[in-house]
């Protein structure tokens, strides 16, 4: 079970068979986004990429959050020294970086969601390919109430998922949302009780881990490309990915099981 080598790192990585899990790991500071973890991040991000033997990370907050977003106390002094291009768009060279990780990888990425998840943390727990939360989650925007707008992937995990409008809603008209509405929106893929949570993910990453590397791999690409390219190009895809699918071992064994049964 190959482990982060410092348990007091801002994030930490475990990993157990085919999955992987990153563990937010600021607990007193609610999982708050500063440096510190935004750099761990995207290392700890391309360390499972490389790793061809993951086919699902888990993304998990320690202690009584997800995460509650970006750190204001860092967000806070820069505003007052008047430093905040620098400070922000350091953190953000960081962090945007493991989010392009994420969203690039071809593995499943799952979020697995309790108590709170507010700003950029509600944007990690949606910019993911799915997300199971607890059934006392709770998601808030925050961005418009300190007058900023989304950041940390917030917009390209949501928009497509709940159309502009709903959007629109979620960060300019909602205080916060329940998991319950997460839910109904097409956010979170399955609630589960809080007490629960870790048992239900395992068992959740583990049915997804079940699919071949090049089902994963072919499937998120084809899926996050679909919405933005024309219909021949995406065509053509689909035929490169299935072929190359159709090329693999796990292809040829699943359809030699399934041929013997149907005779």
């Amino acid at each position: 079970m190959p482990t982060s080598d410092d348990p007091a790192a801002p994030a930490l990585l475990r990993i157990e068979g085919s999955i992987a899990t990153i563990t937010l790991n600021r607990p007193a500071a609610f999982n708050s986004i500063n440096l510190s973890i935004a750099q761990k991040l995207e290392q700890l991000g391309l360390e499972v990429e490389r790793n061809d033997a993951i086919r699902v990370l888990v993304i998990e907050g320690e202690g009584r959050a997800f995460s509650a977003g970006g750190d204001l106390q860092t967000i806070g002094a820069a505003a007052a020294s008047d430093t905040v291009a620098p400070v922000v768009g350091e953190l953000l060279k960081h962090y945007h970086a493991f989010i392009e990780t994420l969203r690039r990888m071809p593995k499943i990425v799952l979020s697995s969601v309790h108590g709170s998840a507010a700003g950029a943390g509600m944007g990690l727990a949606f910019i993911t390919d799915l997300c199971i939360a607890a059934d006392d989650a709770r998601f808030t925007p925050a961005y418009a109430k300190i007058g900023v707008s989304p950041d940390g992937g917030s917009t390209v995990g949501m928009v497509g998922t709940v159309g502009t409008r709903r959007a629109l809603q979620i960060f300019l008209a909602e205080d916060s949302f329940t998991a319950q509405q997460a839910h109904q929106w097409g956010l979170v893929a399955r609630i589960v009780p809080a007490a629960e949570l870790k048992t239900e993910t395992r068992k959740f990453a583990d049915r997804l881990a079940q699919n071949p590397p090049a089902a994963i791999a072919g499937t998120k690409s084809l899926v996050y490309q679909a919405a933005v390219t024309p219909v021949k190009q995406q065509l053509d895809a689909e035929e490169e990915k299935i072929i190359d699918a159709m090329l693999t071992e796990d292809f040829r064994v699943a359809v030699q099981k399934f041929t013997s049964k149907s005779k």
